[in-house]
């Protein structure tokens, strides 16, 4: 198939103007030779008809001039009058001449002429000539009867009607002339305006087919990624149709919609299987579920699954199992065979060669081998805990293998708990017994006792009974405190376990950053439209564009942060907050939300309430905004209120605060919530109802991590509400006046209370400890709600950047297009690598470079070493490297900083906090 011809935007734009250039050249081509045509045209009418009329002038002004000198000389008989009619004689031929020439074109005219020389030679023989020769011989007498009769004067008469008619003639055909003239000028003008509008039409062909090759598959991007941030369908797939960048884009959100769809699958599989695994108590329905579940979204028609022991693994479940062709064994030794191998290993075995008498899969209908087998063992701490065997008709993709081994995985954590949990209660069975043994040893002892009284020659033989069941005792006590060390590990490992759907999803926001990058940055750089090529409505998609990345990118950092509340640790900054600033900033951040909705925004502050006081500011601002957001969400009309006050005390039925306490009440003209749902709206991604996550749309996590946050802070969020008429969310903390020493600390949640904390807020990537502002600055730069627009930060012009080489080291070619696209701005030059052997290479023959951007994760070398290679290998120490990673948590921050690197940012990347850190090392390496 021949290879589609790939035409950029830039050409497509290009060939567009070069189309036209050629319709407008062929269009003054032809109004070009039109306009010589007439311009010669003129020139005949000008040149030709005008000396036609001056010829026939000069000829018959010649004729009156020989007329008078003969009838001059005539009278006088003076020789003088002889010289006009000489001179004219010689003249009006000559300019006869020219006259017949000129008229060449025209034979008409050209017999006129003739017939008027005609004549006039007839006068000079009948009366010009013979009147002079008459005059020179004296004969005054004939000379009178000549003029008596005078048959010159006839004849000149006649010449004159001659050439009368003979110009009136020529004035005909210069009219028709003129005329012509007018009419091909119309002409002209009318061909000038049907090639305008041919090139006008054209035109806009050209300009509608161009920008809806563009337009068409950026709306489906558009459309698509809308769909993907509010939890649509995912089936959607953009139909390209061009070869060029919105092409790119397209396939590029293409593959980000497998990518998401196959992830979000695959967690759906693990996490159904996990809650199906979780209530199981033994361990063979524990095999049977699972081999169950493999076998429902493997695909595969047979399953066996063996559970290890002490020498070897013994089959304990299988799936559609001939057990009357007895070709499965029961019992293998490590080593054994695939399966005892794979299980002394520790490591998945494939076969895509079966020979044909191995197994047979059948069914009612008949039986047919497998083509593919696989086994991969279940390890839990690099113990084999078991094996599964499948046998499939075809080899399994990447994607089911993916499958397979995540949920083996998580399978091995759950066996591995049943096994423990079923040891322990064997151990709880056996103390029990022994307690049992014990109390009628006690009972013995307490009759051998009564006996004691009166048989004293016993007693000895009693006591050294006694100090046997003593010893019995020790050992039980000791078996008793290995047993609760048991438990102890058992209840860290559940907790293990429960962590490890929170490092999931964090892995998978990470993936989800790095595409994000590069559209986001992108996507910015085409709505500023600096270079002013694209149209208003072009530079609306590109903002629509940005504006959905970033509704993404705020979904993921709620991802993130609920990763930290399952993880069991929040990070607080307890700092002086400066609670009369607290209404100003939120009428700042709702006041356009409030206008757009015609709502009435209203902050209260009591009196009595102190000007600072000390909490974590952020998480404060944090809940407030989320409790504001909500109320206007939910309020179509009214007002919104959020008021602050001071309590000497807080007692309820659920929690209290003995000393003095602020609350902080938003209270909205709402929907309300009713009664029986008021509780369900503090959980993770739960909403009042179906009807509302639909209308209002949502994740569900903003109550929830408030409530979270409210508790570490020391407080609890309450809530009161009547459906139709409103609700109130009151926040209630400790006022805390005086500087309590508890800077950067880490708390950790309860076990009940990770369970509870499924929820978190939007600002994860302010929360990770990469933040160099101050509290206010922070809380002036979090990402706006869904329903306000983020003002980008607009740097002012610099020539600090001017031909500075800035090296752009990243694997990801996407986030090295739109860095560099995005510093070439600033006149910069960017030179790029793919690893950081790369890297090394152009630092060495590139001494003069300004600033690195270094990527933490890439193939073959990886920033971390990188980085210390810098610093260390080649001592640039002065060198600044701002790291980027997609990773937003504090401890990757400090192992960046570790490693050498200068400062530290996180994806997706916010191209104007780029130039700003940028523009801040280089400020300083100047300075220096």
């Amino acid at each position: 198939m021949q290879k589609k011809l790939k035409l950029n935007i830039g050409s497509k734009i290009t060939l567009g103007y070069i189309f036209i250039i050629v319709c407008v050249g062929i269009f003054l081509v032809v109004v070009t030779n039109r306009v010589a045509s007439l311009q010669h045209e003129t020139n005949f009418v000008s040149q030709h008809d005008i000396e036609v009329h001056d010829l026939a002038n000069s000829v018959e002004k010649s004729l009156l001039d020989m007329e008078t000198g003969q009838r001059g000389y005539a009278i006088t008989g003076e020789s003088s009058y002889l010289d006009p009619f000489n001179e004219a004689s010689e003249a009006w031929e000559m300019n006869y001449n020219k006259l017949y020439q000129l008229l060449a074109d025209n034979p008409s005219q050209q017999e006129n002429l003739k017939d008027i020389r005609t004549s006039i030679d007839k006068w000079i023989e009948i009366a010009g000539n013979p009147v002079i020769e008459m005059k020179k011989a004296g004969r005054e007498n004939d000379i009178k009867q000549f003029f008596k009769m005078d048959p010159g004067k006839i004849q000149m008469d006649s010449i004159r009607n001659k050439f009368n008619s003979f110009l009136s003639t020529e004035k005909t055909l210069t009219n028709e002339r003129v005329q012509n003239l007018a009419d091909s000028n119309n002409k002209l003008i009318t061909t000038i305006y049907i090639l305008w509008a041919i090139v006008a039409v054209l035109s806009i062909l050209v300009a509608v087919t161009i920008s809806r090759n563009i337009v068409m598959i950026i709306k489906d991007v558009t459309r698509t990624i809308k769909e993907m941030a509010s939890g649509g369908s995912l089936d959607r797939r953009i139909q390209v149709r061009t070869n060029d960048e919105i092409a790119e884009l397209g396939r590029s959100t293409n593959d980000l919609l497998e990518v998401v769809q196959k992830q979000g699958e695959l967690k759906d599989q693990v996490a159904s299987l996990s809650a199906i695994l979780q209530n199981q108590t033994s361990i063979q329905s524990l095999n049977e579920q699972i081999v169950n579940r493999l076998a429902d979204v493997l695909g595969a028609p047979y399953i066996a699954l063996y559970t290890a022991q002490l020498d070897g693994v013994v089959l304990s479940a299988a799936y559609a199992a001939d057990y009357q062709q007895n070709t499965a064994k029961h019992s293998i030794a490590l080593g054994e065979g695939l399966v005892g191998q794979c299980a002394k290993n520790g490591q998945t075995i494939v076969l895509d060669q079966i020979p044909d008498n191995y197994i047979k899969i059948s069914s009612g209908l008949g039986s047919t081998r497998p083509s593919y087998l696989i086994l991969v063992p279940f390890v839990y701490e690099g113990k084999t805990l078991g094996v599964v065997e499948v046998a499939a008709l075809q080899m399994l993709d990447s994607y089911r293998m993916d499958m397979l081994k995540q949920m083996v995985e998580m399978s091995s954590i759950t066996m591995h708990s049943v096994i423990n949990r079923m040891e322990i209660q064997r151990l709880y069975m056996e103390a029990q017994a022994l307690n049992e043994e014990l109390q009628a040893q006690s009972e013995e002892l307490q009759v051998q006792a009564e006996e004691l009284q009166v048989q004293s020659e016993e007693l000895q033989m009693q006591t050294d009974e006694l100090l046997t069941l003593n010893e019995k005792l020790e050992v039980q006590k000791d078996q008793a405190e290995s047993a609760a060390i048991d438990l102890e590990k058992y209840a860290g490992e559940l907790k293990t376990s429960s962590n490890y759907k929170s490092e999931f999803l964090a892995n998978m926001s990470h993936e989800l950053r790095t595409p994000l990058n590069s559209m986001l940055i992108l996507s910015q750089i085409l709505a500023e439209n600096r270079s002013g090529n694209l149209t208003e409505e072009e530079t609306n998609y590109a903002s629509v564009i940005h504006s959905s990345g970033t509704d993404l990118l705020h979904l993921i950092n709620d991802i993130l942060d609920l990763s930290k509340v399952e993880a069991g640790k929040i990070q607080l900054e307890i700092s002086a907050v400066n609670i009369r600033e607290l209404p100003e900033s939120m009428e700042r951040y709702f006041s356009k939300t409030a206008e757009n909705k015609s709502v009435e925004f209203k902050c209260d502050i009591a009196p009595d309430v102190p000007d600072l006081f000390y909490s974590d500011e952020l998480r404060l601002h944090q809940i407030i905004r989320n409790l504001l957001s909500n109320a206007f969400k939910f309020t179509e009309r009214g007002q919104v209120n959020l008021s602050i006050s001071r309590l000497d005390s807080v007692k309820t039925s659920g929690f209290s605060i003995p000393s003095e306490t602020l609350v902080f009440a938003v209270r909205d003209t709402g929907i309300g919530i009713s009664e029986d749902k008021q509780k369900l709206i503090f959980e993770a991604f739960k909403q009042a109802d179906g009807a509302t996550a639909r209308k209002f749309g949502g994740t569900g996590l903003g109550l929830s991590i408030s409530q979270q946050f409210a508790q570490l802070l020391g407080g609890e969020l309450t809530v009161q509400s009547v459906p139709g008429i409103g609700s109130t969310f009151t926040l209630y903390l400790p006022c805390t006046t005086e500087h309590v020493d508890v800077s950067p600390m880490m708390l950790m949640h309860s076990e009940a209370a990770v369970g509870a904390a499924s929820g978190a807020a939007s600002q994860a990537a302010w929360h990770d400890g990469s933040n160099p502002y101050s509290a206010e600055e922070l809380g002036a730069r979090v990402p706006a709600p869904n329903h306000m627009v983020e003002e980008p930060l607009i740097l002012e012009e610099t020539d600090l950047f001017d031909g500075k080489k800035v090296l752009v080291v990243d694997d990801d070619i996407r986030n090295v297009y739109a860095l560099a696209n995005a510093l070439e701005r600033y006149n910069m030059k960017v030179l790029t690598a793919q690893n950081g052997y790369e890297c090394l290479d152009i630092l060495q023959s590139e001494p003069d470079i300004a600033m690195i951007l270094m990527d933490v994760m890439m193939p073959e070398m990886d920033g971390y070493q990188t980085m210390k290679n810098i610093r260390g290998t080649l001592e640039m120490n002065e060198l600044p490297i701002l790291a980027l990673t997609a990773k937003a948590m504090k401890e990757d921050k400090d192992k960046c900083l570790a490693a050498g690197a200068s400062d530290y940012l996180s994806k997706p990347l916010n191209i104007n906090e780029v130039i700003a850190r940028m523009k801040v090392w280089m400020t300083k390496t100047q300075m220096e």
